[in-house]
């Protein structure tokens, strides 16, 4: 199972999902999508363009887990 990351990250960084949307240019919604882990399909854009803001890997946001 993929499980995102973001969450933690950002608490643990301080850092608003407001900031980031406005960063990003993408809507506030999307990013609390990813924030909340409620995404179903990962789109690889958006995953990009957040990992630019918050000057991460995308394994700091993103992780598998076996179930």
């Amino acid at each position: 199972m993929i499980r995102l990351t973001l969450k933690e990250y950002i608490d643990e960084h301080k850092i608003t999902r407001y900031a980031i949307s406005k960063s990003t240019d993408i809507k506030f919604q999307v990013i609390d999508k990813y924030y909340k882990n409620k995404v179903v399909r990962y789109d690889s854009y958006i995953l990009d363009k957040i990992c630019a803001a918050l000057d991460c890997n995308i394994s700091d946001i993103i992780e598998y887990v076996k179930e």
